[in-house]
């Protein structure tokens, strides 16, 4: 029996122990009594969990990512940082302690957490702001900024206490960003040229269809007169795809290609690779082959991962410089898409006014958009939460679930629809 003193932290075994990824443990930790200068102590609230952080934690150790060196990972006994690791989880929290002046108990924030009860965090001195403060990582490349900083909800444009748009934050905002920045790449390279249809794998991800959203818009602005969306998921997921009513075509892995959606005509393509399957990847570049019709490629995502198989090539990422100057990609070279990189690009041609203005208009438009696309289960509690995972290692996580999970005791929701938040 633990105590509401205790801290509580979601670990995994890292793939270099040797032992299984997917065995998580609730680890036991007490909780800091003092605090360091420059340090808060963050009692995390509630963090959303998806596809998208069984992909943290399938590349908690791959070079270009390092998720697991984010958060360091308590030491108890069988349990270590050389053993362990941390997948980050976005969520929401509340100051409880503060050792920074301009950081105050009661403060109520949003960011990169740990799936944890206390989150003991230090704080860069000479970066903090009104709008957020940031977390000194200079072990990290410093294109991790977006995950380094902490959002300070009083001042956050985007914040809305809304319990139900709270939910709805943690599962769309960090997918959300992705698909949002990846679309505005795709829009400044003028979509490879002019294509006139789009073609999305592992459509039925958060990350896909809200890529699939933004073009859509994109579309019904004249932007880009003509063009079609085209989803490819698996067959169990074919259904909820199309009742998303976000892709003009749903097609499925084992039989896209014979599909008379599929010919090539005239049409020319781009291809967004979001599960991260090589051999899939293989089918769909072997199917448009030389003749011109594919005229980019990105990959975007890895939502094909598990933590106990990411030996795929797909996980051998590179630095994406986006320089107009570098030798071209051939079509069939997935170009890598990483957001934080492209951001850094952004940054430095856009106003910070200038940026905050555009995302504030498209997330004020998901969240009125977004709410009948998933249904939201809420899980509280050291053993339901331990129970949850290992319920999505077994089962996988269906597209339909978005999932909200506290590792303080209180009532579980499940399987609730998800309420119209108030905008």
């Amino acid at each position: 029996m633990t105590s509401t003193d205790d801290n509580l932290t979601l670990c995994h075994p890292r793939p270099s122990s040797g032992q299984n990824p997917n065995q998580a443990i609730v680890v036991v930790s007490p909780t800091p009594s003092k605090l360091p200068p420059n340090h808060v102590l963050i009692k995390v609230d509630r963090f959303g969990f998806s596809a998208n952080n069984v992909t943290y934690q399938a590349l908690g150790e791959a070079p270009h990512f390092r998720y697991f060196d984010f958060h360091p990972t308590p030491e108890i006994e069988g349990v270590s940082p050389k053993t362990h690791g941390i997948t980050p989880v976005w969520g929401f929290g509340t100051v409880v302690k503060s050792s920074h002046p301009k950081i105050h108990i009661g403060e109520r924030v949003y960011g990169y957490l740990s799936p944890s009860r206390y989150l003991l965090l230090p704080v860069s001195p000479s970066d903090v702001n009104k709008y957020a403060f940031s977390v000194p990582r200079p072990h990290l490349p410093a294109d991790r900024r977006p995950y380094n900083q902490i959002t300070r909800c009083s001042s956050d444009p985007l914040y809305n206490s809304s319990p139900a748009v709270e939910d709805l934050t943690m599962l769309y905002r960090p997918l959300f960003w992705t698909s949002f920045w990846c679309e505005d790449w795709l829009f400044r390279s003028g979509y490879g040229g002019g294509a006139t249809r789009i073609l999305i794998s592992s459509a039925s991800s958060k990350t896909a269809f809200c890529l699939a959203y933004l073009i859509r818009k994109r579309i019904k602005s004249a932007v880009l007169p003509g063009t079609r969306i085209v989803g490819l998921t698996s067959r169990k997921n074919v259904d909820f795809t199309r009742r998303l009513s976000l892709y003009d075509d749903v097609l499925d892995y084992d039989s896209f290609i014979s599909s008379s959606v599929m010919r090539l005509g005239g049409d020319k393509w781009v291809y967004a690779d979001v599960a991260g399957n090589d051999s899939l990847n293989s089918n769909v570049f072997s199917h448009f082959g030389d003749g011109g019709h594919l005229v980019k490629s990105v990959a975007l995502g890895l939502t094909n991962l598990s933590p106990s198989s990411p030996g795929a090539s797909s996980t051998k990422w590179s630095k994406n410089e986006f320089q107009k100057d570098t030798k071209p990609h051939r079509p069939s070279d997935l170009e890598q898409f990483f957001m934080p990189e492209w951001l850094a690009v952004r940054r430095n041609e856009l106003s910070v006014a200038e940026i905050t203005g555009m995302q504030k208009i498209a997330w004020n438009d998901l969240m009125r958009d977004c709410v009948n696309w998933v249904t939201l289960c809420r899980v509280c509690g050291r053993e339901d939460v331990k129970r949850a995972y290992d319920d999505v290692v077994k089962r996988g996580l269906g597209p339909e679930e978005g999932l909200i999970w506290s590792l303080w005791e209180g009532q579980n929701a499940k399987d609730e629809s998800s309420p119209s938040p108030k905008l």
